[in-house]
């Protein structure tokens, strides 16, 4: 009956429990070892982790003590003892502040500061008996240790004797001893209990609900004042260890601050003597040296010299965590940041408490690992780090249920090649399958290129892609049409390959087609709705008129293409033909329906350029064309030539080189037959007289309107004589 209790009440608060979801805590006391953590994971996932955090409650207390009398060990992580260590934690801060006081202005401590401290020392004492059952985690193996013998000699190996010698009763001891000054230096001791403080402000900074600007500035905010305070309690010590007598030789029995004298200065109120001490330590501090109070004997001076060289390091110490603060360039400030986000991020998407654990622990998971990183094996031997690798991970290896049955070679294999967080291997995997598909392009391509329907077809079947290109861009249908293989074009055609794509030259499969003579495979294309898409028709047609193959012309315009296409100088095929003399592809293009009307750059068409090569045969051509076409398109023949030989032209009424002052708007007019015409039309609009003369932009006189362009800026001045 009362194992069947105690399971309903750890289930109630397994059922109870909540997420702590902004405190960061040690990760080394939160994950297990470097290479355990890894599978502690896996564990998650399954559902097999047992630790859990319990609510403050009746029963959690009850568990609790069944828990500790019963196991003989206290978790780290335990709520109870989590309060205690922050009792504990105020105790310290008092000793470690009060140590140095004791020290330098009390010889006996007063009745009330004689019980405090005694209080103090008892709860002390206490957790020095807790630290006998708090589990650790250790060093090497990263792996929580709950035995109570390991648990209590680490205790006693490492901090039970200083611990316990700070406890010890030094007030009452110094008495029993006759006033010793020698017994008050053990008071020292007590100054291990700063390492509690410490641990906090560690902690502190990880937990990403404060500020971490704020944690550290507090953090040496305290580092400041504590270094300020043990030195003015040093300061006043060593001016107390003289006799009366001998007062005015100290650095407080000669101070005078304006009528005020300190040289009775034991009678003076405490505080006053300790802000007086103090104000002479931090003065110490930021004059590095020597402010207006100063050493006065031999042993104050030492001290001074001891304490400004430390103070050079603690500037040093401030300054460079200042800049790092500045820099935000900590380790733990990055993880805090990415862990900050992460809970925002789940907060926001409702996400549920297991997919909430798993991701904090990976994220706690890589900020432990960079600890414990395996780069570290990369100077040791190959053999040495198989057998490593055998040691760490046999255990795991042998229990997965997909090696069982395995040979021991094989198993032997695994753990000295595998790595549990590989990083490089997503990236080969995607190397190899790269070039896995690279290769099978090229499979296919051949296949395509030797007319092997039977090799390409089991390709295809396998799962290759059929639209997979090779090294030039070039598809299997590229390859296919280019050597006139009707069958595979066909196949490739149903396959749902793009019908129009590009190689890296601008190719299609119908322009391959057309350029290597397969008409029957050029056909099978047009019909499935192939063009030729072309970048440039202009210029395409253009070289193939010049480099004089008429049956590839031939073969490109029967798909349709417009033979009016213009290159960069707004030359047609049929200007090129024309200048070149080639009669018969002059009439090809003819019959296509290229114009004789269209001008080029310089304003010439295809009869200029005829008449300039000379060649009858291709005038009479030309001029039979022209006739045609203009009869062709008859009544508007005559209309559309004025409209394509009409020029308009702009005039402004100043010398092109006059000054901007002088420069006034134009007018646009229509270039008519005659110089006169158009300078007298010009006059009456600008309102100048008839004596003037129309000029270019360069000045110069224009005799002729054959002279003017279409569209050119003109100039209409006084004719001078």
């Amino acid at each position: 009956m009362g194992g069947h209790k105690e399971r309903e009440i750890s289930n109630k608060e397994e059922q109870e429990q909540e997420d702590r979801e902004y405190e960061v805590e040690d990760v080394r006391d939160r994950i297990n070892s470097s290479r355990g953590s890894r599978f502690n994971l896996i564990e998650n996932e399954l559902g097999l982790e047992s630790g859990t955090r319990r609510k403050f409650s009746r029963e959690s207390v009850i568990n609790g003590i069944r828990y500790v009398s019963t196991g003989l060990f206290i978790r780290p992580e335990n709520r109870w003892y989590r309060a205690w260590t922050k009792f504990i934690l105020i105790w310290a801060v008092y000793s470690s502040f009060f140590t140095p006081m004791e020290f330098g202005f009390f010889r006996g401590l007063p009745e009330n500061l004689f019980i405090l401290e005694i209080v103090g020392q008892l709860a002390f004492l206490f957790d020095i008996i807790l630290q006998f059952f708090v589990a650790y985690r250790d060093s090497q193996t990263y792996r929580m240790i709950y035995k109570r013998t390991p648990v209590a000699l680490r205790y006693l190996k490492s901090h039970f004797f200083i611990d316990l010698l700070a406890c010890m009763p030094w007030d009452i001891i110094f008495k029993a001893c006759g006033h010793k000054e020698e017994v008050r230096y053990l008071l020292w001791i007590r100054l291990s209990r700063v390492r509690k403080v410490t641990n906090f402000f560690q902690n502190m900074e990880k937990d990403i609900r404060i500020n971490y600007l704020f944690t550290r500035i507090v953090k040496l905010t305290a580092v400041e004042l504590y270094c300020t305070h043990t030195a003015a309690c040093i300061f006043y010590y060593l001016a107390t260890t003289l006799p009366s007598s001998e007062e005015g030789y100290t650095w407080i029995g000669s101070l005078k601050m304006g009528d005020y004298s300190y040289s009775h200065f034991r009678e003076i109120d405490i505080w006053k003597r300790y802000v007086t001490s103090l104000y002479f330590a931090v003065v110490t501090m930021a004059t590095v040296g020597y402010g207006d109070i100063h050493a006065v004997n031999l042993r104050e001076m030492i001290f001074v010299m001891i304490y400004v060289s430390l103070d050079m390091v603690l500037g040093a110490y401030l300054i460079g965590n200042m800049t790092a603060l500045i820099v935000k360039g900590s380790k733990t400030e990055k993880f805090r940041d990415k862990m900050t986000d992460l809970i925002k991020y789940m907060n926001r998407n409702g996400l549920g408490r297991d997919i909430r654990n798993q991701s904090k622990g990976h994220l706690r998971l890589q900020y432990e690992s960079s600890y414990t990183e395996a780069s570290v094996l990369q100077d040791i031997p190959i053999s040495i780090r198989a057998k490593i690798s055998q040691t760490l991970y046999m255990p795991y290896v042998e229990n997965v249920p997909l090696l069982k049955g395995c040979s021991a070679e094989f198993i032997n294999q695994i753990e000295k090649e595998s790595s549990l967080r590989d990083k490089q291997l997503e990236s080969d995997i995607t190397f190899h399958i790269g070039k896995q598909e690279a290769e099978l392009a090229l499979r296919v391509n051949s296949a395509a290129y030797h007319g092997d329907l039977y090799e390409l077809k089991s390709f295809v079947r396998a799962g290759a892609d059929p639209n997979r290109t090779d090294y030039d861009g070039r598809s299997p249908l590229h390859l296919a049409a280019s050597r006139g293989y009707e069958d595979i074009t066909l196949f490739l055609v149903q396959e749902g390959v793009d019908i129009n794509i590009k190689d890296k030259f601008g190719n299609t499969p119908l322009l391959e087609a057309i350029k290597n003579g397969q008409d029957h495979v050029a056909s099978l294309l047009v019909k499935e709705g192939a063009d030729l898409s072309l970048d440039d028709a202009g210029s395409f047609l253009c070289s193939i008129v010049s480099n004089g193959d008429s049956d590839l012309l031939k073969r490109i315009l029967s798909t349709g293409i417009d033979p009016n296409s213009k290159d960069y100088d707004h030359r047609t095929p049929l200007h090129v033909a024309a200048s070149e003399g080639v009669h018969m592809m002059a009439k090809l293009l003819l019959e296509a329906g290229a114009s004789v009307f269209l001008k080029d750059r310089w304003g010439k068409t295809p009869l200029d350029e005829g008449r300039i090569s000379g060649n009858k045969n291709l005038i009479k051509l030309l001029e039979d064309a022209k006739s045609a076409q203009l009869s062709e398109f008859w009544p508007h023949s005559q209309e559309s030539t004025d409209k394509m030989q009409r020029r308009k032209c702009t005039i402004f009424p100043f010398h092109p080189w006059g000054p901007k002052e002088q420069k006034r708007p134009g007018i646009v007019l229509w270039v008519p037959q005659t110089m006169e015409e158009l300078i007298k039309t010009a006059a009456e609009q600008l309102q100048l007289p008839d004596n003037c003369c129309i000029l270019t932009e360069d000045a110069g006189k224009i005799l002729d309107v054959d002279m003017i362009d279409d569209g050119e800026k003109l100039y209409l001045i006084r004719e001078t004589h």
